[in-house]
């Protein structure tokens, strides 16, 4: 039975404080107006009868006795594939132009995945990009963040991935996006082929901040539908800094005590929440959370990137429109190498950083006016060719295609003896790609 009350004692922004019984947190509220306008709210914290809400919309032309109507239920969105190639705000309406969604709507911010269901990760998520697919693999039910800071193409590459990736369905949450970058979004779905397995749930700059809380929400709990009904789930969300400055923002007009840098206390668990609903569920389907962290300054000190890392397996680091070799690492990538992928791939791999980074010491020694050896030379043949052929976002080659390309690089710049990996290797490998 539907809860009425008619006695609002503050409000303040878009927070609204109502007196009421027997409310729980999270559940949804119409607040009607005298004009015969409603709009939705969802209750923020309990104070004993002291109940708060934060409205969905702007609270101007409320009135302190205009009636709060508490639905019993809590926030809910509508799944099923009838929502792949459509866009959605944070509170799960359309925001494209496709005809109305119908079907059985499913809670969100629901508990992670029952641990007992979950299946050890082994299976590679591919991506196409060298930079993640030969030296940092993506497993599926991984949760990894790229840390990154504004300005870098972020969006771009998650649009990549979005495009390369062999999942069966793509989810992405945006939040705190300006209006190009969205419609950077949709152009590229729509370019690539990908938007018919594509779902969007979108909170742009100007929109209320609890449907940027919401928009993870959203989306997991989407994925995890999907990955129940056996589909591969990757889902890509921009930028957790966005939801985190959110909860902030809406906790200090709450008047809660701040902790580190303003940011609250719960911040590790609004974080983990929904990073934990990565998942591969024994004899199902599975979810794989990629997110974007913009770090304030380059700091990864700051709180946001500070507790993404104490959660998450790993992290892309992107700096200067690349993916750094070595500030980047994937914990699960030895859950893949070798056994999933070809014999050759971990050697391969650490053989190639490896002179890397003997080419970025050789680098070094050139700026610095000192006398080049041959060795130096070939190294800075080396650094270029990996540069152009590894580092670039751009490209999209299979795993093998890539590792054929390895090959092929350091044929061209070494002898055999020179680069360290076991005989029975090169022996294989080196002649037919040299």
């Amino acid at each position: 039975m539907r809860k009425v009350y008619d006695k609002i004692v503050d409000m303040r922004g878009n927070l609204i404080t109502v007196m009421g019984k027997n409310i729980r947190l999270g559940e949804l509220a119409i607040i009607e107006r005298k004009d015969g306008t409603s709009l939705y709210a969802s209750v923020l914290r309990i104070e004993e009868e002291k109940v708060t809400l934060q409205a969905f919309e702007n609270t101007r032309g409320i009135s302190t006795n205009d009636k709060v109507v508490f639905l019993g239920s809590q926030m809910q969105v509508i799944c099923n594939d009838t929502i792949l190639g459509r866009r959605f705000n944070g509170a799960g309406e359309p925001i494209d132009i496709g005809p109305k969604i119908l079907g059985d709507k499913i809670d969100i911010g629901t508990p992670s995945f029952n641990p007992v269901k979950r299946s050890m990760p082994k299976d590679l998520v591919r991506t196409n990009i060298p930079m993640i697919d030969v030296f940092n693999c993506l497993v599926k039910s991984q949760k990894i963040p790229i840390f990154s800071i504004a300005g870098e193409p972020y969006n771009a590459l998650l649009m990549r991935i979005a495009n390369q990736t062999n999942a069966d369905i793509v989810i992405i949450g945006g939040m705190g996006l300006r209006f190009d970058d969205y419609q950077a979004f949709i152009d590229n779905a729509e370019k690539s082929g990908s938007l018919e397995k594509t779902v969007m749930f979108i909170h742009k700059a100007v929109d209320p901040i609890v449907e940027c809380i919401l928009v993870p929400d959203m989306a997991l709990a989407c994925a995890e539908k999907f990955a129940i009904e056996g589909k591969d789930v990757l889902v890509l969300l921009t930028d957790m800094t966005a939801f985190a400055d959110s909860i902030k923002e809406l906790l200090i007009s709450m008047d809660q005590v701040p902790s580190n840098r303003g940011y609250p206390g719960s911040l590790y668990s609004d974080l983990a929440s929904r990073y934990e609903k990565a998942v591969a569920i024994d004899g199902s389907g599975s979810i794989t959370i990629i997110s974007v962290t913009t770090m304030p300054g380059g700091d990864v000190t700051h709180p946001i990137p500070d507790n993404t890392g104490y959660i998450t397996e790993g992290q892309f680091y992107l700096h200067g429109g690349r993916i750094d070799p070595f500030g980047s690492l994937s914990r699960l990538k030895q859950q893949v190498i070798g056994s999933a992928t070809r014999e050759d791939h971990g050697d391969l791999a650490n053989a190639q950083i490896r002179l890397y980074a003997d080419s970025k010491k050789a680098k070094e020694r050139q700026s610095m006016g000192f006398k080049l050896s041959k060795w130096d030379e070939k190294l800075l043949q080396y650094g270029i060719l990996f540069e152009e052929r590894m580092m670039n976002l751009e490209v999209n080659y299979t795993l093998e295609e890539a590792l054929d390309l390895g090959w092929q690089t350091l044929s061209e710049c070494f002898d055999k003896h020179e680069v360290g990996i076991k005989q029975k290797l090169i022996d294989k490998y080196w002649h037919t790609n040299s």
